[in-house]
């Protein structure tokens, strides 16, 4: 991991002001306003949210229980347990397209946290727990979303990283513990805190509906398109049966021309 450490990422997000970004932000405030020549709509958001159990069932079901989701505070990150300095701008441009902003009132990265106690698989008469004691904080740095009438496609742009992020796989007895994903350069990078692309993974998605994929017969599916994903990702430890077995880490991951048909059968 080159010496890479949980306190030094942390430091390295927290040093980084989120002006020194602005390449990573598909649209800004400014360029919006410019673009519509509309004031459009703007929401200030602070909130911490928590569900009980959420559930999908087939015939069996999958099972999440006691999700929190707030600020960094909420995973013992540095800031409160609140989701908040949020700010959102709406925009509806003259043909019509929808272009959403997401970005900070005090400048800074959005940090945010979650947990869950539990994610199982559970039938008529067994179950299974895939993971638990889930604990995770980061940053979001961008989150643009564009909806196009003329292709009907959602795009959606997002910059963001996971500084801390602990869980245990129930079912195959292995811990995972202080893993971070960040930026596609951080590893390389001589002083991250000053390298605005190394601080923050970027994903570009585009969500439609569409035909299936090679020789499927299938249409209107929903149809995921990943332009880029784009990362450096590092476990501080894995542990098996109560001891590390050592640490991993992946420089420049990368992953394009990935597509995805998704229906039901």
């Amino acid at each position: 991991m080159k010496g890479l450490k949980k306190i030094a990422l942390a430091a390295a997000v927290a040093a980084a002001p989120f002006a020194a970004h602005a390449d990573l932000k598909a649209m800004d405030d400014s360029a919006m306003g410019n673009v519509t020549g509309q004031a459009g709509v703007t929401i200030e958001l602070e909130t911490q949210v928590s569900i009980g159990q959420f559930r999908y069932t087939d015939e069996g079901s999958f099972v999440v229980n006691d999700i929190v989701l707030g600020g960094s505070g909420v995973a013992g990150g540095p800031g409160t347990n609140l989701l908040d300095q949020l700010k959102i701008d709406i925009d509806v441009l003259a043909d019509g397209d929808a272009v959403i902003h997401v970005g900070s009132l005090d400048g800074l990265p959005i940090d945010w946290g979650m947990t869950a106690s539990s994610m199982a698989l559970e039938g008529a008469t067994d179950s299974t727990t895939l993971v638990s004691n889930l604990s995770g904080w980061g940053n979001l740095g961008q989150l643009d979303i564009t909806v196009d009438t003329a292709t009907d496609t959602l795009n959606m742009a997002v910059a963001f990283n996971v500084v801390d992020m602990d869980f245990d796989v129930e079912f195959l007895g292995v811990g995972i513990q202080d893993m971070a994903i960040m930026g596609a350069n951080f590893f390389e990078s001589a002083d991250p805190s000053t390298d605005p692309t190394a601080l923050f993974a970027v994903a570009n998605v585009n969500v439609y509906k569409g035909a299936g994929l090679g020789a499927s017969t299938k249409t209107d599916v929903l149809r995921i398109d990943v332009a880029d994903i784009s990362m450096d990702m590092s476990i501080g430890a894995i542990n098996i049966g109560g001891a590390s077995i050592g640490s991993v880490a992946m420089d420049n991951l990368s992953i394009t021309n990935t597509k995805l048909a998704v229906y039901g059968h």
